[in-house]
Formats: structure tokens, sequence, C-alpha cells
């Protein structure tokens, strides 16, 4: 057992593609339901993949008013519905919770990419001269965490971590060791992103990592653990979660989902875009979680995977799996919700510390859909197809990002 201050999760909020609300995007998971369609933020003729998980039916007026909206970017936007709803969910806003003791920390890959591309536009064609004063702050990534500091009048450090793929788990595991230190009583973390553009679809495409065979089957295309895979599709949104010290939590006797009860990182030092084949950082970011956590391989009953539906990621998760598990690898569960939302870059990791928090406090397993030929490779239990109910002791989320960035979580019943 660790000996470390508890970290509990009270509070949480969501903007994805299977929903716009925890409730929403919890039953679709739970019920195996694709957010992923074609694409129709832009016209993707000239891209190879034209599929994506998009957010749908958004409205921003809900959260703030429109004159405030305009000077955000999509990914703040995203970022600070969903802290307002974990705020709330929380129920913080007249708890008396001293300000300078409530941090931010949001995981961002990329920032505003529709604000890079319109400034682009206006550069090229018109000049600099007629540069917008508001694109700089809109399009720098750590505009979400100020956005949210201000809006919920957060007065500690507020801080963006860009890790790549890794940006949203790397974001929650800081804001435990923040909460541990005694240097904030409360962290709002999380991640976001928005990167549904024809820019970064355009990026992506031409390194080869979307998938292009399902174009006109959509929801086919993430597909895990799957021997037809054939890239990642790309997602968007953004998840907040409330973390609070134990003895925050009890004073104002809050409702806790989960205890956030371990955190390992690591560096490949092996390429900028491909996952070390052997998967010695994955394995050593795991072994480092379990150790922060106090516990043994043999507590952890379910993996949230990276599983992006790359032909090189899966089996190098697989193996690294096999490799701090042992046999215990071949009776946990392993699914990657990836396979509904798409891969939501710096978001990722902190959708799937929801869906963690979730799977454990409900009891269920959520499903790999679109497992419909499995990979001999990755031959452990993915929940194909289907989620399963189980009680759940604790279960690890893995984040492995571009640059040999691996974050991984561990999420422990309460």
């Amino acid at each position: 057992m660790s000996d470390k201050a508890k970290v509990f999760i009270t509070g949480m909020g969501v903007i994805t593609p299977v929903g716009n609300t925890v409730g929403e995007m919890w039953a679709n998971i739970k019920s195996g339901v694709s957010g992923i369609g074609r694409i129709t933020k832009f016209d993707p003729e000239r891209v190879d993949s034209k599929v994506s998980g998009e957010v749908k039916n958004f409205d921003i007026s809900q959260y703030v008013d429109q004159k405030e909206a305009r000077r955000m970017a999509l990914f703040t936007q995203y970022a600070l519905a969903a802290a307002k709803q974990a705020w709330q969910d929380a129920g913080l806003a007249d708890s008396g919770t001293d300000p300078e003791r409530v941090s931010v920390m949001v995981g961002n890959g990329i920032g505003g990419t529709e604000v890079d591309m319109e400034a682009y536009r206006v550069l090229f064609e018109r000049g600099p001269g007629r540069l917008s004063p508001m694109m700089i702050p809109k399009l720098i990534a750590n505009e979400a965490a100020g956005n949210i500091s201000i809006a919920l009048n957060a007065k500690g450090a507020a801080h963006t971590i860009v890790t790549a793929c890794a940006s949203g788990t790397d974001a929650l595991g800081v804001a435990l060791d923040m909460i541990r230190s005694g240097r904030a009583d409360v962290v709002v973390a999380g991640g976001t992103e928005a990167t549904v553009t024809e820019y970064c679809v355009g990026g992506f495409c031409a390194m080869k990592a979307l998938s292009t065979k399902y174009n006109d089957t959509p929801e086919k295309s993430s597909r895990p653990f799957d021997a037809n895979r054939d890239g990642f599709v790309m997602g968007e949104g953004g998840a907040i979660l409330i973390l609070e010290s134990e003895a925050h939590a009890k004073a104002r006797n809050a409702r806790v989902y989960a205890e956030l009860a371990g955190y390992g990182a690591s560096g490949d030092a092996y390429h900028l875009t491909a996952p070390d084949p052997e998967a010695s950082g994955a394995i050593r970011a795991i072994k480092l979680a379990l150790k922060d956590a106090g516990l043994a391989p043999e507590d952890i009953d379910y993996v949230n995977a990276h599983g992006t539906s790359t032909p090189l990621n899966d089996p190098m998760e697989t193996k690294a799996v096999k490799a701090v598990f042992g046999e215990h690898a071949f009776k946990l569960k392993m699914s990657s919700t990836k396979s509904m939302t798409g891969h939501l870059l710096g978001a990722a990791g902190a959708v799937e510390a929801v869906i963690c928090a979730l799977a454990v406090k409900e009891g269920f397993y959520p499903p790999t859909i679109n497992n419909e030929n499995p990979d001999p490779v990755c031959d452990l239990d993915v929940v194909p197809n289907k989620g399963v109910e189980g009680a759940i002791r604790a279960a690890i989320s893995t984040s492995l990002g571009f640059g040999g960035h691996n974050g991984v979580l561990v999420i422990k019943a309460v």
C-alpha cells in the first residue's frame, strides 16, 4: 500500500465525439456507439483521410457569452465548457474553497489550428498589418488554462502541459503531484484539442498516420487490435477532472468518483513519431505508475489502452502489458475506447481518465468496437465489440505520444 496522501476525483466534464456531457458520453461508450463519421468541418476532398471523430451540437453559449467566445479558439472553448461542467459537478462554486489553493493544469498538443490557418490566409493575401490583435492570444496552447483560471477564479498555478498524445494524462499526473506536495488543495486538470482542420488532417495524412481504408464506412475506421487497422482517426474535444486532496474533499463532504492513485512517465529516447518496438518506455511508465500507487500488477483489473489503431502501436502496447503483468495480462481486460471516440490527441488521456473513473465506479468494462478480425499478435482480452459488467478494483490508462512521451495513470476504486 502507498503511504502517499490520497487524491480523489470529485468532478468531471467532457465535450467529446460521443457526447457533450459525462452522462451522454458514458451511455454511448457503454453501448459501443461510434462517434466517427465523414468530415464535415471542411471539404475533405483534398485529403486522403476523410473521416474524423467530430464534436456534434456544441453550443458554447451555454457556458460563456458569444462576445467572449469569439476571443477563444475552439480548443479553449472545449476546455472551458468541460471545466465549467466539472466545477459544477464537484459542487465547488459555493464551497468556500480558497481560490489561491485552486490550480489549473491543462494538456494540449497543438493549440488553435483554425486560428493559425486563418492567420496565414490573411498574411499571404493582405499582409501582416491586417492580422487580428487576438491572433496570438487565441492560438497559443496556454490560453485554455488561462481562460479556465479566469472563469473559475482559480488563483493558484495555471500551467499547460504539451507532450503530444500524452498531454492530458501528464497534466493529470502533474496535478496529482501538486496536491500531494501541498501546493494545492484542488486542481482543475485535463486536456483539450481541436484539430479537425484541413491544415492538421493534411499534415497527419502526409505522415501516413491516419486511416484511409474506411472512408466509405467511417464508423468502422478506428479498429484497435484488429488485423485490418490502417491508422488512427482524428478526434477532437476536451475533458476536465476535479482533483482534490482527501482532507479537502472530506471537509466539504464531497462526492467521490474514484481515487487517482498513481502516475508514471518515461521517454522512449527512440524516434520522433514511431514507438519503440521493444516497448521499453511504455513498460517503464506502467511500472512507475504501479509503484507510485503502491499496487502490484495483480491488483489491476482493467487497462484503458492507448490503442490508436495503428500498425505499430497496438502490438507494441500488447507487448508492454505482457511484460509488466506476466500471466496476469491474460486475466485482466484491456480495451481501447478510441474505437468509438477516435484519437483526441492532447485530450485523449483526459477523456480516457474520465472513462476509467466511471468504469471503476460502476463496475463496467468498456468495449473495443470493430474488433472483427483480431490480430493474432494482439492476443489479450480486448473486450471485443461489447462491453461487460464486472468489478474493477483498479485500472490503468496509458498514453503514448509522438516524441516518445509515455504517461500512465492508476485509477482506483474507493
